[in-house]
């Protein structure tokens, strides 16, 4: 089974582009070394987020990354994708995974220590916990849950942990410190007013 392979999930949210073609924004987030996509656009209907998977799909190759999609496995297969993430009303992981085969990555997003782990038994290969820190876009998710809980969900599973909600360059360390395997980040990178430059720096940081 393939493991991911990257430290930095940037998720998309084109409502937070500052008015930028969000496309144009991701392509300046890989030039700045990102490698892994989560396109989640939840509002797009099958025909428009197919179209913006397949155009998405074409950058990430060209820059030789992976691109996630959010819920609709049938996209992920129609655009080869790397993989999809998974949550709560999604299909269950056993379904994706019958679906999709073993050569592609599922991720599930979880809330707790008990949901990794039931999402590992289930078969998912790799999960986001969160939200870390208060974030707006992970408010209706429920409160911060903070590093503890972070830290006990990397105990209790074997498989790589992403923190996500309200990561930012002055938090990382700490972040990264309850031994996560890397880190999920939307408008750190999707808002900046360079996103190839915050890219870069988050990228360096993950490195050291």
């Amino acid at each position: 089974m393939p493991r991911p392979n990257f430290d930095l999930y940037l998720i998309t949210d084109r409502k937070l582009t500052q008015g930028r073609d969000l496309c144009a924004v991701l392509e300046r987030a890989l030039e700045g070394g990102v490698k892994a996509i989560q396109l989640r656009e939840k509002d797009l209907d099958g025909k428009e987020i197919f179209a913006l998977a397949d155009k998405l799909s074409v950058i990430c190759h060209r820059y030789n990354a992976e691109l996630f999609i959010n819920d609709r496995i049938d996209v992920a297969l129609a655009v080869d994708a790397a993989g999809v993430q998974l949550g709560k009303t999604s299909l269950p992981i056993a379904t994706a995974r019958r679906l999709m085969g073993s050569g592609k990555l599922i991720g599930y997003s979880t809330h707790s220590p008990q949901e990794a782990k039931q999402a590992e038994r289930a078969g998912a290969d790799f999960v986001l916990f969160g939200p870390v820190y208060f974030t707006p876009s992970k408010a209706p998710y429920g409160a911060p849950q903070g590093l503890t809980p972070l830290k006990e969900t990397v105990g209790q599973i074997a498989l790589p942990v992403y923190a996500i909600g309200g990561i930012n360059p002055a938090n990382l360390a700490q972040t990264m410190n309850t031994g996560i395997h890397g880190i999920a980040l939307i408008s750190a990178i999707i808002a900046a007013n360079d996103p190839t430059a915050e890219a870069k720096k988050i990228v360096s940081e993950l490195a050291r």
